[in-house]
């Protein structure tokens, strides 16, 4: 189900990113989600929403690294 607001994300995405990073998950999820409707889309096995969160957490990676227990942004800002 798409996500309004970063309070919505579930606790495995709240909890750990900081808060811009949560917000590129929840759009990049939310795009991918009305995306990947069509189950001819989904170019790995798994249901709609398995789809929108390997969307989102790429995207995510795209723009921080996991650096010990923190996430930081690949420009090091």
């Amino acid at each position: 189900m798409p996500y309004r607001k970063n309070e919505e994300l579930p606790d495995r995405v709240r909890l750990h990113l900081p808060v811009h990073a949560q917000t590129i998950f929840r759009e990049a999820f939310n795009h991918a989600y009305e995306r990947y409707a069509d189950p001819n889309k989904r170019h790995y096995g798994g249901g709609r929403d398995a789809a929108a969160h390997r969307v989102a957490w790429a995207a995510v990676k795209r723009s921080y690294r996991k650096d010990g227990d923190y996430w930081v942004p690949l420009n090091g800002g």
